[in-house]
């Protein structure tokens, strides 16, 4: 049995000589300097870094030599495939800084060029008119208050002065909701808003004296839909609880709301009228924002926004009825005169 070779030189190893090495090194850093752009330089990793590179398989070699001889082999190849991974690492550097700033060249916005497109839809008109009325009351110092569109019968009709067999608690005037199985309709207790003024008894139970809120939002009536009917719509109220509030209050407020919305010109009046929640109740009329009133009476100049009247009715009013406060916990005689508040509504 003969032993070792350890005279071997890795030299005789055609891939480890060193010019050899220098050479596929030398190859590696020319093809990535030339490589344009991101594509051809992984064209080139691929070609002087893959498995199958010629650095790659000179590296092989080393495993066949005696252990004297793979120190040297491997510090020679190990220096050269160092340059090369530098040299790659730093050419990709460049050419991605290089794409980098030809994007924010080439895909550049200009934000300041006119805008021409379409929107793509719009808000509802109902939607933008309720809240400018809202910010009338709003800029009046009022505060916002919501209350659920399911309601207890209680909050919608008792709480409000409604007496038991009121008409409108009826079914052919309200929506009540399907209670339990076995139940009747309107033995529910529970029934689709018919306005909002549910929502003042709410804000009162939670609320101390002095209160300020509007109250906008969606009802339901059981109205046949029509050219001025429908069972959905909307309605504001406001309500104002403090010491001192008359009448004449509740007048330069809706006033001042028509002003508002209408132009400064607008008047409006009020007709003596009956509401279960308020005492004493009106309604309130504006003047016709089409022909202010020229068309009563004039013939030749019909208004078919007034129907020739002059005036457009826009809700009810009035003080609330102080049976109204006592439900909602608030004592109509702990004020120096009653206790007042205004509520107003509109389709």
């Amino acid at each position: 049995m003969s032993a070792p070779n350890k005279s071997y030189d890795p030299v005789e190893v055609e891939a480890l000589k060193p010019e050899e090495i220098e050479r596929m090194r030398d190859e590696a850093l020319a093809a990535f300097a030339a490589a344009g752009d991101l594509d051809a330089l992984q064209e080139a990793k691929v070609a002087h870094t893959g498995g199958t590179s010629p650095l790659a398989l000179a590296n092989r070699e080393i495993g066949a030599l005696p252990p004297q001889a793979k120190a040297a082999a491997g510090k020679l190849v190990g220096q050269a495939r160092g340059a090369v991974n530098k040299a790659l690492a730093t050419r990709l550097g460049e050419l991605e800084a290089e794409r980098d700033a030809r994007v924010l060249v080439e895909e550049a916005v200009d934000v300041t060029l006119p805008y021409d497109r379409v929107p793509a839809g719009a808000r509802h008109p109902l939607t933008t008119f309720m809240e400018r009325v809202a910010d009338v009351f709003v800029s009046m110092g009022y505060e916002i208050a919501e209350g659920p569109e399911v309601e207890a019968e209680w909050f919608n009709f008792d709480a409000l002065n409604f007496t038991p067999d009121h008409p409108a608690r009826q079914m052919q005037d309200t929506f009540f909701v399907q209670g339990p199985e076995g139940t009747e309709g309107d033995e529910s207790g529970v029934v689709l808003r018919t306005h909002t003024s549910p929502v003042q008894a709410r804000a009162m139970l939670d609320r101390e004296p002095p209160v300020y809120i509007v109250c906008p939002g969606r009802v339901y009536r059981t109205d046949e839909l029509d050219a001025t009917h429908t069972p959905v719509f909307h309605q504001i109220e406001l309500l104002a609880i403090d010491e001192g509030l008359t009448m004449a209050d509740l007048k330069g407020t809706l006033d001042h709301m028509v002003q508002s919305l209408f132009g400064s010109e607008m008047k409006t009046r009020l007709r003596p009228n009956y509401f279960p929640f308020t005492e004493p109740s009106a309604e309130m009329d504006m003047l016709c924002y089409v022909c202010k009133g020229e068309s009563v009476g004039n013939p030749d100049r019909p208004c078919r926004t007034c129907s020739s009247e002059g005036w457009i009715e826009l809700g009810g009013c009035g003080m609330v009825n102080p049976r109204v406060l006592v439900a909602c916990g608030v004592d109509p005689r702990s004020t120096a005169d009653s206790p007042s508040g205004s509520a107003s509504s509109g389709c």
